[in-house]
């Protein structure tokens, strides 16, 4: 009997019973409210003995934040005012971001149905959806025509193509991927357009799954906007983690959010997340355990510096690449990615991005990631992430490589010096040098942790 009525209360509880007593287990419940927290209104400071108190061993997940739920006390540099993610019950926590991605899709989609995916995207969505039967569908990402310049990319560029993306609904389309800031392209979406794309999902009562992992890594004068918050009666499943901001890949702690004013999921999606959340015995119950500390006492200035060296990163690849004929680099707006297009006329010797990017490492031991990894050919994606000198040595073993292969139209090598090139209306994702994702800081400047042989470079990622 006791056996049957522990199985009961451990069934009910949710929770996988591998925490070794009530003290780790506080720990998950306190991690779980530290994101609902990190992930909701700006301005409300949560009493620490309510924090406390709701963190009862018994695992309760229903006991509810509404009334007091809190952003971090310290602010944030985009901060999401989002009054949603109101119980802790609305928050998994599970082992990266892609794994939260993974728990979206899976709950949302049956084999079958199709989930629709931008356009230079993600890989990672179309691997996902796959292994489960489950299609994917892209809409594009488009870049004006007249895009001359950085400050018109900052008003329209890769803005999703919305007549495409709602003509790519159908009754078997289960969810919209909004990857945003995006990777690979490193834009930032507008109010008003993430507004237009949720108006389309409303329209056709289609849920989001917000790939928002980037949220906080965005430039000075550009603004995020959370889906979420911005969301009256679309679901949102809004997927982020540590990995990005904190700058911690193989911690493996994400997250999913569900937000859903109008109770349009019912308790079928949360009951679902729940129970897919225990395919593999949780997230990282160390990391659960200072999640806390973590969201709430990491300094501002972390945060400043790691943006202002992404920019400063992005602005040097942008000045040195805009001045190589053939490449048309597109300035981003945060991540921590550049697109960088490829003019293949002027490269007659390789027939594909892949072809050149291959090449690239042979002579140059510089290594890029091509465009077809992002369902988009002819661009590539270069990583902010690299110390300064490396990302500089990148730059120059590019030009060098294309001073040697480019042709303008049929005609003899052009000076690298002598022209200055338009950008690029459309980016691919080209991905220079293997970055160390974990070192922004000058520190890290005097070694190049990712080669692959003497004098490597790395800006992949």
């Amino acid at each position: 009997m006791e056996i049957a009525e522990s199985h009961a209360v451990e069934k009910a509880s949710w929770h996988n019973n591998y925490t070794m007593s009530p003290d780790v287990f506080n720990g998950y419940q306190e991690a779980r409210e530290a994101v609902a927290r990190y992930s909701s209104v700006d301005g409300v400071r949560v009493d620490p003995q309510v924090s406390t108190a709701s963190a009862y061993w018994v695992g309760n997940t229903t006991h509810s934040l509404v009334g007091w739920v809190a952003c971090l006390s310290g602010g944030k540099p985009q901060s999401r005012a989002d009054p949603v993610g109101e119980e802790n019950k609305d928050v998994v926590l599970c082992s990266g971001c892609s794994c939260a991605l993974d728990l979206a899709i899976t709950v949302l989609a049956n084999p079958g149905q199709n989930i629709l995916v931008p356009r230079p995207g993600f890989s990672i969505y179309r691997t996902l959806a796959e292994g489960l039967g489950i299609r994917t569908k892209p809409y594009n990402l488009l870049v004006s025509a007249t895009n001359l310049d950085a400050s018109i990319f900052a008003e329209r560029g890769w803005e999703a193509d919305l007549a495409g993306l709602e003509a790519a609904i159908d009754e078997d389309t289960a969810a919209i991927v909004v990857n945003n800031p995006s990777n690979p392209c490193g834009s930032v979406f507008s109010k008003q357009h993430l507004r237009d794309i949720l108006d389309i999902a409303s329209r056709h009562r289609v849920p989001i799954i917000g790939d928002e992992i980037y949220e906080h890594l965005v430039f000075p004068g550009e603004r995020y906007y959370s889906l979420g918050s911005l969301s009256e009666d679309v679901p949102i499943l809004s997927c982020s983690g540590l990995t990005k901001r904190f700058l911690v890949p193989g911690w493996r702690m994400g997250w999913v959010v569900l937000h859903d004013r109008a109770g349009v999921l019912g308790r079928e999606v949360r009951a679902g997340l729940q129970r897919l959340s225990q395919r593999i015995i949780g997230s990282n119950t160390i990391v659960q355990g200072a999640l806390a500390d973590i969201l709430e006492r990491t300094p501002q200035a972390f945060y400043d510096q790691t943006v202002r060296t992404l920019q400063a990163h992005a602005r040097l690849a942008y000045d040195e690449l805009s001045r190589v004929p053939g490449l048309r680099p597109v300035m981003p707006q945060g991540a921590m990615y550049m697109m960088v297009g490829i003019d293949m006329d002027m490269f007659p010797e390789f027939g594909t991005d892949l072809e050149l990017v291959n090449q690239l490492v042979c002579e140059e031991s510089v290594f890029v990631l091509p465009g077809q990894c992002f369902d988009f050919p002819g661009y590539v994606r270069l990583v902010l992430t690299v110390p300064e000198p490396q990302l500089r040595a990148a730059c120059s073993r590019i030009r060098s490589f294309c001073a040697r292969h480019h042709r303008a139209h049929g005609s003899a090598d052009v000076d690298m010096d002598s022209q200055e090139l338009p950008h690029l209306q459309t980016l691919q994702d080209m991905e220079v040098l293997e970055v160390d994702e974990l070192d922004l800081s000058p520190r890290g400047a005097d070694t190049f942790p990712n080669d692959s042989g003497p004098g490597a470079v790395g800006v992949g990622g």
